[in-house]
C-alpha cells in the first residue's frame, strides 16, 4: 500500500468510528499484501467494517483468520473474490467479527469455516431439529467424536451467529434454535456415551434412557451461552430388572453431561446441570417415571411445579420422554391448588431479588427488577392459576404464553405488547454481551468501549452508549411496572384459590358449586354466567377470567343471586367499552370491590345502573375519598353554567350528586369511612346541590319578576335543620331546611318576599323533578308555625317571630340550624340572631326543662310506629338516637351559656365537649357514643341494602343478615349484631334515664 494511500485511509478510518486509525490503517495494508493479485482492503469491505459493532475488533478478527488461511496454505484468492463479490457474506463475516471475539478466534483456528458464512442456503433458512441434530451426529463416527461434537456445535453457532447479527433475527427464533442445538448436542453425546460405556462394559445391562431439558433450553429460549437444566428419567427394558438399568442410565447420564461440560482442547460447550431433578444434588441423578411421579406427587414443592412448565424431552428415548411429559409434566397443571401457591411463588421471586448483591442489582439484566425474570415470573404465575382450565396457555416458551395470555384477556393488549417487546430487548442485550467471549453472564457491562460495542450491535449507531442506555431503562421501568401490576394482581389469588376441578365444572355441577356458594337461584346464576362468558369474544374470554373469583367474592356478600345479576347488568352497559373489563382485571382489587359492593345492597347498584362509568373510581383509592365542599361547589356550578335551560341545569347538579353519593356509598361498603364522616360527606353534597340549584333558581326567577339590569331584590339563603344542620345526614335522610332572605335597601319588601318565595319554590320543584337522578327531597316543616306559616321569612320577620312567640321546643330545634347555603353574610347574620335564643343567657329555667322532658315523654309514648319494637327502633327505641339526642341537647340548652365549646350543632362533638368540661362522665359518654354510632350505622346500613330508608332492625333473614356484614360482622353472626345491639341500647338507654330524667 502506498505511503499516501495509507495517510488518507487513516482520516477516512476517524470518521468511519475506528478507535484506531493508525493500526487499522496497517492492518488493512498486512490483508493486501497477502496476496497481490486480490487485494482484500476493498472499498466495500471498509464501508462494512465501519457498520459492524466493533470496527477494529472485526479488522483485527479479519487478519488473523486470514492469516491463518494463509498459514494452513489454504485458498486467499477465492476467500478474496468471496469478499469483494458477495456482500451477503462480506457482511455476515465481518458483522460476527465485530461482535464476537470468541467467535473470531473459532475462525482463526477453523479457517475454512468461512465457507458456512458463504452458504447461500444460510440465507433465511431456519434449520429443523432434525437438521441440527444430523448434523451434530457426524461427530459420532470422528477419530475423537467428543472433540469433533464441539467443532461441529461451534460451526452451526457461528452459522446462527451470522444469521442473527446480519438478519436481524428476532430473538425468539434464535432462541429456539439455540434450544436445538442443545437438544441434538445432548442426542450425540448420549450416543458417544453409550459407544463408549458399552465398548468398556460389553456385558452391561442396556436400559431405556430419556432426557428432560427443562428451564430455557425445555422452553426453546435458550441464551448463546447458558446452563442447560436436564431431568432423567430410565426404565429396564422389558423384562430386564430395574438395579442394573438404572446403573448402566446413571453411567451414561453422568457421561454425556461430562460430554458437554468438560474443557478439551477445543473448549466446552455448556454446563449441563441436573440441579432441578428430585431432591436436587443430593438426589439419585436417574429416576424411573414412577419413582419421579411418586417424588413429585409427595414431596415437591411449589417451585419443583413451576419448573416442570419448561420441562420437554429433548434427547434419549422418545417414547419414554413423552411418557414422562404425560405423567409428569401435568402435575404442573395442579399446582395452584396448593394452600398459598400464589403467596410461595411471590415470595420466591422476592427472595431471588434480595439474593442479589448490591453492586449488582442495577446491572442485573436477568435476575434483577425489571429484568428479565420479572416477565417469566409473572408469565408463569398467570399460566399456573388460568392454565388449570385453559390449555391454550400452557406453552413452556415464555412469549408465547405471553401471547396466548393476552389473546385469552388475560393479560390486556397493551400491556401484552409491551411485556414481549420488552422481553426481546432485553433478550437481544443479554445475547449481545454474551456473544461477545462466549461466556455466561447476565451483567450489563460499565466499560464505555464494552457498551459502545454492544450499543452497535443492536442498531444504537449515532449515540450508541447514551441511546442504549435510555432504552434498557425504560424497558426495565416497564417491565417492572408490568410485573407488579401482573404478579401481584388481587385476581390472581382469588381464581388460585378455587380448586382446578371447580374452574371446570359441568353445568349440574355448577349448579350444586352456587348452591354451596350460597346462591339461592343456582339455575339463574348459570343463566347469568353463560350470557357473560358466551362466545370466543376477548370480551367474554376476560369474564371467563373474572367470573371464578368473582362468583366467590359475590358468595362471600351478603347477596350473591343480586350480586351476579347486578354485574351483569352493569357488563351487559359497559362490556363494549375499552376500559371497563381492562380494570377489573388489572387494576388492584377493583374486582373484588365491586363484586362486595353489588352483593351487599341495592342503593349502590341502583346509583351505579343509572351511570355504570361511575366503576371506574373503584380502582384507585384515592378516588374513594369523599369529595371537598369547595371541590363540589365549583363543578356543581360548572355543570350548572353549560346548561341552557334552568331544568337542565339542576338535572346536571344532581348528575354529579348521584356520582358522589354513589363514591359515598362505596367508600362506606369497603370500609373507608366511619359514621361521622359519611355524615359530613353526605352533608356536603347536600350544601353543594342546594347551593348551586338555588342559584340556577333564583336567575330563572329573576329572568322573569326582575327588569334586565337591575339587581335581585333580596339576598337569601338556606339554614339547615336537624340532621343536615348536624352534618349528620344518613343515605335516607331528607333536607330539612328554613329559607330566609333579606331585602336589598330600598327594595320593595313585598316584591322582595315574593322573589324569594318564588325561587324557593322553583328550587324545591326543579330538584323534585323525576329523572335519571334520585330526587332531591327537601322538607320545610321546621319552620316557624310549621306548614301553617310561610315558606320563606325575611330575617326581621324571623327576629320577630322569635321574640314573641319563640318556645323551648324552639330553642331546641335551632340547637341543629346552621345556616350552610346562599348568602355567606346573610347566613351570618341569621346565626348571630338565633345564638341568645339556643344558648340563652344562664341558661334554661327548670320550668323549661320540665317541658322538654314532658315534650320527649309523650314523643316515646306516641310517636313510635304503630307496631314497632321500641327495643330495636333505632331513632325512638330504647337508648336510640332521639334518647341520645335529647339528652345531649338539654345538655346544651343548659350550660352552654358558659361552656363555649358546646355551641355546636353536631351531637357527638357536643358530648366530647361535654367530656372535656367534665359535665359526664367518660364511661357515660362512651355508652352514649357507642349507642349513637351503632344506630346511626344501622340505617344507614338499610337504606344501603334496601334502597329505602327504614328505622328498625330489618325482621327479614336476608336483610338482617346484610345489615349486619355492613356493620362489620362476619357470616353467619347475625344474631350476636342483634344481641349486641340490644346490650348497647340497653346501657344507653340506662345512661340517659341518669343524665336526662333525674335532677
Amino acid at each position: 500500500m502506498a505511503e499516501g494511500r495509507r495517510g488518507s485511509w487513516e482520516g477516512r478510518l476517524v470518521r468511519l468510528g475506528f478507535e484506531d486509525p493508525q493500526r487499522a490503517a496497517g492492518m488493512l495494508e498486512n490483508l493486501d499484501a497477502l496476496d497481490s493479485h486480490s487485494p482484500l482492503a476493498t472499498e466495500q469491505l471498509i464501508t462494512t467494517l465501519s457498520e459492524s459493532a466493533d470496527p477494529d475488533l472485526a479488522l483485527f478478527g479479519l487478519c488473523t483468520m486470514t492469516e491463518a488461511l494463509h498459514r494452513h496454505g489454504h485458498d486467499i484468492a477465492a476467500f478474496a473474490r468471496t469478499l469483494e463479490m458477495d456482500a451477503d457474506f462480506r457482511r455476515r463475516l465481518v458483522y460476527v467479527l465485530g461482535a464476537s471475539e470468541a467467535l473470531g478466534r473459532h475462525l482463526s483456528l477453523h479457517p475454512r469455516h468461512w465457507y458456512d458464512l458463504a452458504d447461500p442456503a444460510l440465507a433465511g433458512a431456519r434449520p429443523t431439529m432434525d437438521d441440527v441434530a444430523t448434523r451434530l451426529a457426524t461427530a459420532i463416527g470422528a477419530d475423537s467424536p467428543i472433540d469433533a461434537l464441539r467443532v461441529e456445535y461451534r460451526r452451526l453457532l457461528l452459522r446462527l451467529a451470522a444469521r442473527d447479527l446480519a438478519e436481524g433475527l428476532l430473538v425468539d427464533e434464535v432462541a429456539a434454535v439455540l434450544a436445538d442445538l442443545a437438544g441434538g448436542a445432548l442426542e450425540t453425546a448420549l450416543h458417544i456415551a453409550r459407544n463408549e460405556y458399552f465398548a468398556a462394559h460389553p456385558g452391561a445391562a442396556d436400559c431405556r434412557l430419556a432426557i428432560i431439558a427443562m428451564g430455557k433450553c425445555g422452553g426453546r429460549e435458550l441464551n448463546y451461552v447458558s446452563d442447560v437444566d436436564v431431568l432423567f428419567v430410565a426404565e429396564p427394558l422389558e423384562g430386564d430388572p430395574e438395579a442394573p438399568a438404572l446403573k448402566t442410565a446413571t453411567q451414561l447420564a453422568a457421561a454425556a453431561m461430562r460430554i458437554c461440560s468438560a474443557h478439551t482442547g477445543e473448549g466446552t460447550l455448556w454446563p449441563v446441570d441436573a440441579a432441578l431433578r428430585p431432591e436436587g444434588k443430593s438426589g439419585p441423578l436417574v429416576r424411573t417415571l414412577e419413582s419421579h411421579l411418586a417424588y413429585y406427587q409427595r414431596w415437591a414443592k411449589t417451585w419443583e411445579f413451576q419448573a416442570l412448565l419448561k420441562a420437554r424431552p429433548v434427547a434419549g428415548d422418545a417414547a419414554l420422554g413423552r411418557e414422562y411429559l404425560a405423567k409428569v409434566g401435568g402435575l404442573a397443571w395442579a399446582a395452584a391448588d396448593r394452600e398459598g401457591f400464589v403467596d410461595d411463588v411471590q415470595a420466591m421471586r422476592r427472595r431471588v431479588i434480595d439474593h442479589i448483591p448490591a453492586a449488582d442489582v442495577d446491572r442485573q439484566l436477568k435476575l434483577g427488577p425489571g429484568g428479565l425474570r420479572d416477565v417469566e415470573f409473572a408469565v408463569q404465575l398467570l399460566q399456573l392459576v388460568h392454565g388449570r382450565s385453559d390449555e391454550s396457555v400452557r406453552s413452556g416458551t415464555t412469549l408465547v404464553a405471553l401471547e396466548a395470555l393476552t389473546k385469552s384477556g388475560y393479560v390486556g393488549r397493551t400491556d401484552g405488547a409491551v411485556l414481549a417487546d420488552a422481553y426481546r430487548f432485553l433478550r437481544s442485550m443479554e445475547h449481545r454481551i454474551q456473544l461477545y467471549r462466549l461466556r455466561r453472564t447476565h451483567q450489563v457491562p460499565d466499560d464505555e468501549a464494552d457498551l459502545r460495542r454492544l450499543g452497535r450491535s443492536l442498531g444504537f449507531t449515532k449515540n450508541p452508549v447514551t441511546d442504549l442506555t435510555a432504552a434498557w431503562k425504560k424497558h426495565a421501568l416497564e417491565v417492572r411496572r408490568l410485573h407488579e401490576k401482573l404478579f401481584y394482581r388481587p385476581l390472581l389469588a382469588a381464581v388460585a384459590r378455587i380448586p382446578g376441578d371447580e374452574v371446570r365444572l359441568t353445568p349440574e355441577a355448577a349448579k350444586q358449586r352456587l348452591t354451596a356458594l350460597g346462591y339461592v337461584d343456582p339455575a339463574s346464576a348459570l343463566r347469568h354466567i353463560e350470557a357473560l362468558s358466551e362466545g370466543v369474544s376477548r370480551r367474554s374470554s376476560i369474564q371467563k377470567a373474572l367470573l371464578p373469583a368473582m362468583l366467590g367474592w359475590f358468595a362471600e356478600s351478603p347477596d350473591p343471586d343480586a350480586g351476579l345479576l347486578a354485574f351483569r347488568t352493569i357488563s351487559d352497559a359497559l362490556g363494549s367499552t375499552p376500559w371497563y373489563l381492562r380494570q377489573l382485571r388489572d387494576e388492584g382489587a377493583s374486582a373484588e370491590r365491586l363484586a362486595h359492593l353489588l352483593a351487599s345492597g341495592r342503593y349502590a347498584v341502583d346509583l351505579l345502573q343509572r351511570a355504570p362509568e361511575a366503576t371506574a373510581m373503584l380502582a384507585d383509592d384515592r378516588e374513594l375519598t369523599p369529595r371537598t365542599l369547595e371541590g363540589l361547589l365549583t363543578e356543581m356550578s360548572a355543570a350548572a353554567r353549560r346548561q341552557d335551560a334552568p331544568e337542565a341545569a339542576v338535572a346536571a347538579i344532581r348528575a354529579v350528586r348521584r356520582r358522589e353519593l354513589f363514591r359515598i356509598a362505596a367508600a362506606d361498603l369497603s370500609g373507608e369511612l366511619d359514621v361521622e364522616a359519611v355524615g359530613q360527606s353526605l352533608t356536603n353534597i347536600a350544601v353543594g346541590t342546594l347551593t348551586t340549584a338555588l342559584e340556577v333558581a333564583r336567575k330563572a326567577v329573576a329572568q322573569r319578576l326582575v327588569p334586565s339590569g337591575e339587581p335581585e331584590p333580596t339576598r337569601m339563603a338556606i339554614v339547615a335543620m336537624g340532621r343536615f344542620g348536624g352534618h349528620e345526614l344518613g343515605y335516607g335522610s331528607d333536607a330539612d331546611v328554613m329559607f330566609v332572605h333579606d331585602p336589598l335597601p330600598g327594595a320593595d319588601e313585598k316584591q322582595a318576599t315574593d322573589f324569594a318565595t318564588q325561587a324557593a319554590t322553583e328550587l324545591r320543584r326543579m330538584l323534585a323533578l323525576p329523572g335519571a337522578d334520585p330526587a332531591v327531597a327537601i322538607d320545610a316543616d321546621l319552620r316557624p308555625e310549621g306548614r301553617q306559616g310561610p315558606l320563606v321569612r325575611t330575617l326581621a320577620s324571623y327576629a320577630s317571630y322569635y321574640a314573641r312567640w319563640s318556645a323551648v321546643w324552639e330553642a331546641q330545634a335551632l340547637l341543629r340550624a346552621d345556616p350552610l347555603c346562599g348568602d355567606a353574610d346573610l347566613c351570618q347574620s341569621f346565626r348571630d340572631l338565633i345564638d341568645p335564643l339556643r344558648y340563652p343567657e344562664n341558661g334554661i329555667g327548670e320550668r323549661d326543662v320540665m317541658e322538654i322532658r314532658r315534650i320527649k315523654a309523650r314523643v316515646d309514648a306516641e310517636r313510635l310506629p304503630r307496631g314497632a319494637d321500641p327495643a330495636t327502633h333505632t331513632k325512638l327505641g330504647r337508648g336510640g338516637l332521639a334518647d341520645i339526642e335529647w339528652t345531649v341537647q338539654l345538655l346544651q340548652l343548659r350550660e352552654a351559656h358558659r361552656v363555649p365549646s358546646l355551641r355546636t350543632t353536631r351531637t357527638l362533638g357536643a358530648l366530647r365537649a361535654a367530656v372535656e368540661a367534665h359535665l359526664v362522665d367518660p364511661s357515660e359518654a362512651d355508652t352514649l357514643s357507642a349507642a349513637w354510632e351503632l344506630a346511626s350505622r344501622i340505617r344507614n346500613a338499610i337504606m344501603l341494602v334496601r334502597a329505602r330508608p327504614g328505622d328498625s332492625i330489618p325482621q327479614d333473614p336476608r336483610d338482617l343478615s346484610a345489615v349486619a356484614r355492613i356493620c362489620g360482622y362476619p357470616p353467619g353472626e347475625s344474631g350476636r349484631f342483634a344481641d349486641d345491639y340490644l346490650r348497647t341500647t340497653r346501657r344507653a338507654h340506662n345512661t340517659v334515664a341518669h343524665l336526662f330524667w333525674d335532677d
